[in-house]
């Protein structure tokens, strides 16, 4: 319930962000295109702390909660900047070309706002979806359930998600182009209120996992143990240290047994003298459990693939600026009265995505798994795969579709008439927005279940701010790439300007589908050479503890209570 009001708010006011940017406020277009992919990847980059401080110290629960009153703070302000005539700009007159701009303390009221919601989303985007499955995943006590659910929580979180963003580009969206933009900002800040009630009230009832201390130190201190013994000569892995009740509060779902690659980081697991305290305790920053040395090696095997999902989002991000532009030169009409508002045609992404996650989930699943013997049909990097390939076909779509719109113009004498309407009707922008749909209903559950997956059990939150890490780095590459486009195409005709019908916006379509095709092929080569984490799944395992050092440092450990190990 929570994160369903919070994404109504935050797609009803960041959906038509452009339109209020360029219509309420007069920024030029690629100012305002450039002001939202910056403001997506801060609100992007910021989970990544959250999901630190969630996983350090604070815990999932109140990381929501002052994530969720930061985000209402800043709703509150961006209302006020609507509502206040003070904080906005005069009505631009009928038919004019040069407006006044919004001066640089009314900018300012906007940053703040801004600001304010991407502190809220880096507390609660990178804690729900965690904090959710652990819901369902693990018993009162925190420990993991015997009885799993038997379908997919991220199909389901994502299917929440996404009938939210429905709700807000029809309803919403209306009442900002139809009613006026108080309203239309209102009525999200008024939902977020009601996202911060339903979930604290819901507290006696929440498994609350407590926090398990610093990832970031238990990975540091890998690190320096491997460096400070370097020069040591990595011995056979049964010889490498554990420590089964030093790793048992971040590891209550099964320890990670040792793998092959990586093998400089299995220095730090080596027994030397000087290692141990008197207390017979291990010096954490000269010598680590090979859990907390796979620990490091799962982040480390699962960066490449997640870089590589980055330009995922770049390919999306002009869903919410250009596209919706090019919408708004097109005809809208569905009656003699009534027009569809250009960013309601993001309802077809989201209708789009919907029927794909209940087909997936209840059709073809199905069907896949008599093939490939897979719970879940198909894996987490084949379904990512999919939805990178009808992203780029999605991009293909687009940029024949401006090309259309742009004959068209050009054949009604409208080149240099920016504000007219096209006739071309808007709906020819149905399969771009469809398509990219389908490419989110694989991608997004795909990265998002691979990363919960292969994540340690305690960097969890910290793996779900990777996910959204990856839409902060996707939007900043947006921004860097219509900039560079913008640059170097000023003096052979600028392909990215505020006069779409001169402007060139298919070329830059043309330029994403090709590092798309580039990224694809990078994308596939890094799931060739992956390795699943391995994970120990019964009670008695072979545990090797330190039994003497002598003074020469040299060591010996006994292996003990050694039984068959089943690997995930």
């Amino acid at each position: 319930a929570n994160d369903f009001c919070d994404r109504l708010a935050n797609v009803g006011f960041s959906s038509n962000l452009i339109s209020y940017l360029t219509l309420q406020l007069h920024l030029p277009l690629v100012e305002a295109s450039n002001t939202i992919t910056n403001f997506n990847g801060t609100a992007n980059l910021t989970p990544l702390i959250g999901g630190l401080i969630a996983d350090s110290w604070a815990g999932r629960f109140w990381t929501i909660t002052f994530g969720s009153v930061m985000y209402q703070l800043g709703m509150i302000l961006l209302t006020l900047s609507a509502v206040v005539p003070s904080l906005s700009p005069p009505p631009c007159a009928k038919n004019a070309t040069d407006c006044q701009r919004a001066s640089s303390s009314q900018i300012a009221v906007l940053y703040l706002s801004l600001l304010c919601t991407s502190i809220g989303t880096g507390g609660t985007r990178p804690c729900i979806m965690a904090f959710g499955a652990d819901q369902l995943e693990l018993d009162a006590h925190g420990r993991p359930r015997e009885a799993k659910p038997k379908w997919s929580f991220f199909n389901i979180y994502f299917f929440g998600i996404e009938l939210a963003k429905l709700t807000a580009a029809i309803a919403v969206v209306y009442v900002q182009e139809n009613v006026g933009w108080g309203w239309g900002l209102g009525i999200p800040t008024i939902t977020m209120l009601a996202a911060v009630i339903a979930f604290v009230s819901g507290y006696s009832l929440y498994v609350k996992m407590p926090p398990s201390g610093s990832p970031l130190v238990r990975l540091a201190q890998v690190t320096a143990a491997a460096y400070k013994k370097r020069k040591a000569v990595v011995p056979d892995p049964s010889l490498l240290y554990q420590d089964k009740e030093l790793d048992t509060g971040i590891s209550t779902t099964g320890r990670l047994l040792h793998t092959d690659q990586l093998k400089f980081l299995d220095k730090a697991a080596i027994v030397t003298g000087g290692d141990m305290l008197p207390s017979g305790e291990p010096k954490l920053w000269r010598l680590s459990t090979v859990h907390r040395v796979e620990e490091l090696k799962s982040i480390m095997r699962m960066l490449p693939i997640w870089a590589a999902t980055i330009l995922l989002v770049t390919s999306g991000s002009h869903n919410s600026s250009f596209a919706i532009q090019q919408a708004r030169t097109m005809n809208r009409d569905i009656t003699p009265r009534f027009k569809i508002p250009p960013a309601s045609m993001l309802i077809f992404t989201n209708i789009t995505m919907l029927l794909t996650l209940t087909f997936y989930d209840r059709v073809l699943v199905r069907v896949l798994r008599r093939y490939t013997g897979y719970p879940t049909g198909i894996t987490h990097l084949q379904r990512t795969g999919v939805g990178m390939t009808f992203a780029m076909l999605a991009n293909a779509v687009a940029a024949a579709v401006e090309r259309r719109r742009k004959s068209v113009a050009a054949a009604s004498g409208l080149l240099d008439a920016p504000k007219a309407t096209v006739p071309m009707s808007v709906f020819w922008q149905v399969p771009q927005y469809a398509i990219h749909g389908v490419a989110d209903a694989f991608m997004d559950v795909g990265r998002m279940e691979f990363l919960y997956d292969q994540a340690p059990e305690s960097l969890r939150s910290t793996a779900a701010a990777l996910y959204w890490l990856t839409n902060s780095m996707g939007s900043y590459l947006g921004t860097l790439l219509v900039t560079i486009v913008h640059d170097k195409t000023r003096r052979s005709g600028q392909w990215l300007q505020d006069n779409l019908n001169r402007g060139k916006l298919d070329s830059y379509y043309w330029l994403v589908v090709a590092l798309q095709v580039l990224n694809l092929v990078y994308y596939f080569v890094c799931v060739r050479y992956y390795t699943f984490k391995p994970l120990e799944t019964v009670g008695d395992d072979k545990e090797v503890e330190l039994d003497h050092v002598n003074g020469n440092g040299d060591d010996y450990a006994k292996k003990k209570g050694a039984s068959r190990i089943q690997v995930a």
